[in-house]
């Protein structure tokens, strides 16, 4: 009787590298699905309607330095000026990044991921808090992230990459 190796099956779809470390994440939650697809939603409108680039989804790998850097933003837009990042995967730089925050999640997309987004020049990075309802954008000033705007409930967001998108917060829980 043959004896067969034991099979490893590897989900590339839950793992990400991130400064060298291959680093797992659980499935979200319903609060975060909800919030993706409301700010998914919001983001394609907007983009589609403008002819300005594209939107995507996790899980799909942002390629930032080749088996160092491979991120999967939960949301992400390319330009069309930018659109020879568009690959197979993202081999470059989005223009602008959302991470949706979790209970498990909170150091890895506050901390771990936004610093390295700040490290390779993303120009806007967004910090979604679905159970705040919550949204924080930071954009680069000279290198480094600077908060652009910290906006909540009723508020209506703006951002210096998608300057005409505009919305209440609150959305994100509807």
């Amino acid at each position: 009787m043959k004896t067969l190796e034991p099979t490893i099956y590897y989900n590339p779809d839950l793992t990400q590298i991130i400064n060298g470390e291959e680093v797992m994440s659980p499935s979200p939650k319903m609060p975060h699905q909800s919030a993706s697809g409301e700010l998914v939603f919001l983001l394609t409108s907007h983009v589609k309607a403008h002819h300005l680039g594209r939107v995507f989804t996790a899980p799909f790998d942002v390629i930032l330095e080749q088996d160092f850097n491979h991120l999967q933003p939960d949301i992400f837009f390319v330009s069309n000026a930018n659109r020879e990042i568009m690959q197979d995967w993202i081999r470059g730089v989005p223009d602008l990044v959302i991470e949706i925050v979790s209970p498990g999640s909170k150091k890895l997309d506050t901390v771990v991921k936004k610093e390295v987004y700040e490290r390779y020049g993303v120009p806007e990075c967004w910090i979604v808090f679905p159970d705040k309802v919550c949204i924080e954008i930071y954009t680069l000033v000279d290198g480094r992230y600077a908060l652009f705007g910290s906006f909540s409930g009723e508020e209506s967001i703006k951002s210096q990459v998608l300057d005409k998108l505009s919305f209440p917060v609150n959305v994100i829980n509807e």
